[in-house]
């Protein structure tokens, strides 16, 4: 009830924003399941990236997809991933025409398996991913430019 409560007080741009992205993890699951090559030309230009200069203007927003994904992510009927949350994440900032940087990393954890993991950057913010990304060697990236 408390989380209703605090829902409703929220300010109709963000009401959207939270369906908006509920949306867009529901369609990055789908993506997901699809083969990669099918998927890889949806993510933007391979192994190119977007600047790292900071742009204020896109700061709020960012801060505002990064912390809506991570809470919306708890709430769907599925596995909502790393992979999951930065495509959700690119889809949004390409709505709002900032650009991002989606990257692939891998590594091996303590037993020698392989790890896969995903994180999306917008300037010089980690939008969606940031945690233990550092142990990860990256193996590919997708500029979304707009």
């Amino acid at each position: 009830m408390k989380k209703l409560k605090l829902f409703l007080s929220l300010s109709p741009e963000m009401k959207w924003l939270f369906f908006e992205v509920y949306v867009y993890l529901a369609y990055a699951r789908i993506l997901k399941s699809r083969s990669f090559s099918k998927v890889s030309s949806s993510l933007g230009e391979e192994m190119k990236e977007t600047t790292k200069d900071i742009t204020f203007t896109n700061k709020r927003k960012l801060a505002q997809v990064s912390q809506v994904i991570g809470i919306v992510s708890h709430y769907t009927f599925w596995k909502s991933d790393c992979f999951v949350k930065a495509v959700a994440a690119m889809r949004i900032l390409k709505k709002q025409n900032i650009e991002s940087t989606l990257y692939f990393g891998i590594a091996k954890d303590e037993t020698g398996q392989l790890m896969a993991h995903a994180w999306l950057r917008s300037g010089p913010f980690i939008v969606t991913g940031y945690e233990g990304k550092d142990q990860f060697t990256i193996v590919n990236t997708f500029a979304k430019t707009i």
